[in-house]
């Protein structure tokens, strides 16, 4: 059972203003690889111990983050059920609550209100629900009785049309009641790595929707939805841009991998075609292989998982990598992507700055097209940066207008000619390796004692081999399920018969509702009733 844990001073001290709030809500916004997780499940823990019977409820904004959740949560013994559905009902008693996602929120907000009447619910990445306003409809549906509310946010966000339920706005700007910024966490150290922005230059020729011809490089100032061309002409897999994008970073990752031997890149895609298509460049320009994750496919996930624990290269997505997944070896990325709202990108940064414990050198390098709006986006975070780690970089070029979003173009129509990259942006010197912010002594005074978890079926006490206690269960269903078919085989009885008898002395109604005792003592019993049947039979 997990007894103590070990904070970041920003995590404690976020802790200890919830603790002293008492008020059902609590935003805390702090910036990507700062911790969140880890301070979420802390709070969580303190308040399962203090209140029995309490269920916890995390939503999350995708379906990889709900395992990823679940498997976090494991680990401070508390047991979350990532597969749970309205139709489940209710919980196994030794399931502390559930992860979901807002989207299965807003499709079953009543069905899930009973299950957080009493519940602590954790609304990660909050400014999701402001992208429907349904989701925020169906958020207040559902967890305005819940007995408390932590929202998290990587990223201070804004109303805009649609406010989110249990914030508070000043103006149309939310409100945190704990705030970690990325110059914050550099200062602190050992806490996130600074991120440099390599950029490329490149003389695009395309033909518009409207059949006009058009050749800038990024440095012309031209209309919003000119720009939004002159970008996909930039990613076009067709052109020189990419490709040789894609080779400096890759050999900036190879410079990383020196030292930092199991060192990971991201390309950010458009859409799922391009994403397929940049990693047939790979192949065929740098003969590397890269991972592809893509919505449309079914083992995206999985793929995810992997990378994250393997030692490829590169992995190549659309939004499935944008945020909250916790890929710690990613160093280097290419931003290849027409969605350039502030949001998206520091959430793109984000996937670049998780902190390696031991390990020294840690910069990351984005790479992105010297565009204004994406160049004002990486200006603002090297000015943290330079503040924080107090030297000069070279990236003195103005910033130029032009903060808005890409118009929608008939794509259709669109056809890019060329694209060259030109000299300029940030030099060569750009691969040179070079130590980080130092990380700082260990702090007694930050390692805080786990209060234990209600005893009985709540109790401590995670799965064999690192599974979560939904992944054991499933194992045990599968088990009880194979015994029952070979008692069935051997005693001529119907499979309800058998199941019938086996739940019985299990003293369950049916096998989902089970604990992993029950299913355990139904596992005993089919054993039994096996070896005895198979005994009569020889005899």
């Amino acid at each position: 059972m997990a007894r103590t844990v070990t904070l970041r001073p920003w995590q404690k001290a976020a802790l200890e203003r919830l603790a002293a709030g008492g008020a059902a809500d609590f935003l805390a916004v702090a910036t990507p690889g700062a911790g969140k997780t880890t301070f979420a499940l802390t709070a969580a823990r303190q308040a399962l111990a203090a209140e029995p019977g309490m269920r916890l409820i995390v939503v999350v904004p995708t379906a990889h983050l709900k395992a990823q959740w679940a498997l976090a949560a494991s680990a401070f013994d508390m047991h979350l059920d990532s597969q749970w559905s309205p139709a489940d009902g209710g919980l196994p008693g030794d399931m502390h609550g559930v992860v979901t996602t807002y989207q299965q929120v807003a499709a079953g907000a009543d069905a899930m209100r009973p299950l957080a009447a009493n519940a602590m619910v954790i609304l990660d990445e909050l400014h999701h629900a402001a992208e429907d306003r349904a989701w925020g409809d169906a958020l207040r549906t559902a967890f305005d009785t819940a007995r408390r509310r932590l929202a998290l946010s990587g990223t201070p966000f804004r109303s805009d049309t649609h406010a989110i339920p249990f914030v508070r706005y000043q103006g149309d700007e939310a409100v945190p009641d704990y705030e970690y910024g990325y110059g914050d966490a550099l200062a602190d150290g050992g806490v996130v790595r600074p991120v440099y922005f390599p950029r490329v230059d490149g003389m695009m020729e395309w033909s518009a929707p409207d059949g006009s011809l058009h050749a800038h490089s990024f440095e012309d100032p031209i209309a919003a939805a000119l720009a939004g061309q002159r970008l996909r002409t930039a990613y076009s897999v067709e052109g020189e841009w990419l490709p040789h994008v894609l080779r400096q970073a890759h050999d900036q990752l190879l410079v990383i991998r020196k030292r930092h031997p199991d060192a990971g890149g991201l390309v950010i895609a458009t859409d799922q075609e391009h994403a397929k298509a940049i990693a047939r460049l790979f192949t065929d320009r740098l003969k590397v292989r890269a991972v592809v994750a893509t919505s449309d496919d079914p083992e995206a996930s999985a793929h995810i998982s992997r990378f994250g624990s393997g030692t490829d290269p590169w992995i190549v997505a659309v939004r499935m990598v944008a945020e909250g997944v916790d890929i710690p070896r990613l160093r280097v990325g290419v931003f290849a992507t027409t969605t350039t709202t502030e949001l998206f990108f520091r959430q793109a940064v984000g996937r670049l700055v998780r902190w390696t414990r031991g390990s020294s050198g840690q910069k990351s390098f984005l790479y992105i097209p010297d565009e204004p709006r994406l160049r004002a986006r990486a200006f603002a975070i090297a000015e943290q940066r330079r503040h924080s780690l107090r030297h000069e970089d070279r990236e003195a070029s103005p910033l130029l207008a032009g903060d808005r979003p890409l118009a929608d173009e008939q794509i259709s129509l669109f056809a890019p000619i060329s694209a060259v990259p030109l000299t300029g942006g940030d030099g060569p010197d750009w691969v040179l390796e070079g130590d980080g912010p130092p990380e700082p002594a260990a702090d007694a005074a930050l390692t805080i004692a786990l209060p234990p978890l209600p005893g009985g079926a709540w109790g401590a006490g995670g799965a064999p081999d690192g599974r979560t206690r939904r992944e054991h269960k499933a194992r045990l269903r599968r088990l009880n399920a194979e015994k029952g078919r070979l008692i069935a085989h051997h005693t001529g009885l119907t499979h309800a018969a058998v199941n019938r008898e086996l739940n019985r002395v299990a003293g369950i109604v049916k096998v989902g509702d089970a604990t992993v005792e029950q299913l355990e003592h139904r596992l005993d019993k089919a054993d039994t009733w096996l070896r005895q049947a198979s005994s009569r039979r020889v005899g």
